[in-house]
């Protein structure tokens, strides 16, 4: 016998998650299904911001501006660990756009979005530390403005917890293989690795990204192409490149900008780019014109050339973007849009486009435009509920990590901001009754022991030693081959790949 669901959310990154999480909290009976891990695609792939896009301003994209500049807000107080403010600065770059614009937009981007808490823009002097010997001598003025940083598969992990704190499930390794279609509900065909299994849900949600078309045509026997514009963005990984927590936005000849970005303290993140993808969803990868044009656009400001020698490593991800027939890949609209599929018998919502920033809003309206086919219970709740670990007073992260440090005085302060940005207030569940480190088990390497490896396998989905040092953290980037083969074997013994049905 099949077990019976309300919704059935087939997709497990940032839309999915939050789908899920939004339609738990108002009553509904949610199973999500995710075909590899928790953000193993494009929401873990991003350039790890919650902003408002200050280039949609050019492209006259105001409302998707505005809402997302209110939604920094929202997440900054629902997530302040993994959520936190950072300053941009702009070199003006007299050959592109002029300083009157850019103030002008700046002017905007502080306002369009009503009453803000960060900082906002100002005329920025670069022939001074930290910005001398950094920039190119001819880079005199500038701009600088806040945004937010976020750990974008930190953001997705977090929300499906949330979901299934609220009564969904919560299934990775998991994929749809089969729709079929009623007048009163969906019967789906599930493949995990314990073996298939049948289920039955009143609507489906098609927030398989990148794959969208591929479950639209299992669910519909035809996708929707002229919908659909996959784009590859990729992002190269350099030794740090500067001193001081700013991040830095580079103008392009072509119209695109290029974000520098300090990152995992030891590093600068570089990125990204705009490529039209026909490959294959499974394997995507940077490519040696991306590597070149990300190099080349870094060089045109930094005092040294950026080579490729300098790369420490890459990642690549395909946006789904909805197709509006724009003439570049960068200006298609980077707004969301649903599709929704009622006539034939029981609703199939799919969707299309979207970023991390926007992810709460586009869940809210998601169940608004399900409940034009089916009823939905509740009412929108979101806006004002903290994530996991972000129910410290006032999001107030230093006042958390100092109390932290007098609470686990045992644990060594890097480790223990390590584990306070990751984990926030969960961070209990890791060291509740150990006394010293050796109370947390073995060490895998680094600040990395036995004891958060439990919590990661218990409680947040991993499986693999990917999971947990590409996703769940970037200790990949930090721990020694070694070390990295240690946290394998450790998961291989230690984490199963099945789950069980609610």
């Amino acid at each position: 016998m099949s077990q019976a669901y309300d919704l059935l959310v087939v997709g497990g990154g940032i839309n999915g998650a939050g789908i899920a999480r939004n339609a738990a909290g108002r009553g509904l009976r949610v199973l999500l299904v995710e075909k590899d891990d928790l953000a193993s695609h494009t929401s873990s792939a991003s350039t790890k911001l919650v902003h408002g896009g200050l280039r949609y301003l050019e492209m006259y994209e105001f409302r998707l501006v505005a809402e997302s500049l209110r939604e920094r807000e929202v997440l900054r107080r629902a997530a302040p660990h993994i959520i936190w403010p950072l300053r941009f600065v702009m070199p003006h770059e007299p050959s592109m756009r002029p300083r009157w614009m850019l103030r002008a937009a700046l002017f905007l981007y502080d306002h369009i979005g009503g009453r803000m808490s960060l900082p906002g823009s100002k005329a920025v002097d670069l022939t001074v530390p930290p910005h001398r010997g950094v920039l190119q001598d001819r880079l005199t003025k500038g701009f600088e403005y806040s945004d937010c940083w976020v750990e974008d598969s930190r953001l997705v992990v977090l929300a499906a917890m949330d979901a299934e704190a609220r009564g969904a499930t919560v299934l990775t390794r998991t994929e749809c293989t089969a729709l079929a279609r009623s007048a009163d509900g969906w019967r789906a065909t599930l493949q995990a690795p314990g073996g298939d299994r049948e289920i039955e849900a009143r609507a489906v949600v098609n927030a398989a990204g990148p794959f969208v078309d591929r479950l639209a045509k299992a669910a519909l026997g035809s996708g929707t192409p002229s919908h659909l514009r996959l784009v590859k963005g990729s992002h190269i990984i350099l030794s740090r490149r500067f001193p001081g927590e700013h991040a830095y936005i580079f103008q392009q000849p072509d119209g695109r900008i290029v974000f520098a970005i300090p990152y995992e303290r030891d590093f600068t993140l570089i990125g990204t780019t705009d490529l039209l993808y026909e490959g294959d969803l499974d394997k995507v990868r940077i490519a040696d014109e991306e590597i070149d044009y990300l190099c080349e656009a870094a060089s045109r400001y930094f005092v040294s050339q950026v080579t490729r020698e300098e790369i420490v490593s890459t990642y690549s991800g395909v946006r789904p973007l909805y197709e509006d027939n724009a003439a570049s890949n960068s200006t298609v609209t980077r707004d969301y849009v649903f599709e929704l599929e009622a006539d034939g018998g029981a609703p199939i919502l799919s969707v299309y486009g979207g970023k991390i920033t926007t992810f709460r809003k586009l869940a809210e309206h998601a169940l608004g435009k399900l409940g034009e086919a089916m009823t939905v219970p509740g009412e929108p709740w979101t806006a004002t509920a903290s994530l996991p670990g972000g129910e410290f007073e006032d999001g107030d992260f230093a006042r958390f990590l100092w109390q932290s440090s007098e609470h686990y005085p045992f644990v060594p302060p890097e480790m223990l901001l390590r584990l306070a940005r990751a984990y926030g207030t969960r961070l209990a569940s890791i060291l509740q009754g150990a006394e010293n480190l050796d109370d947390l088990g073995e060490r895998l390497g680094g600040n990395l022991y036995e004891a958060e490896l439990r919590y990661l396998v218990r409680h947040e989905y991993a499986r693999t030693a990917e999971d947990v040092l590409w996703r769940r953290s970037k200790l990949g980037l930090h721990l020694p081959a070694d070390a990295q083969a240690r946290v394998g074997e450790w998961m291989a013994a230690n984490a199963t790949e099945t789950a069980d049905f609610a």
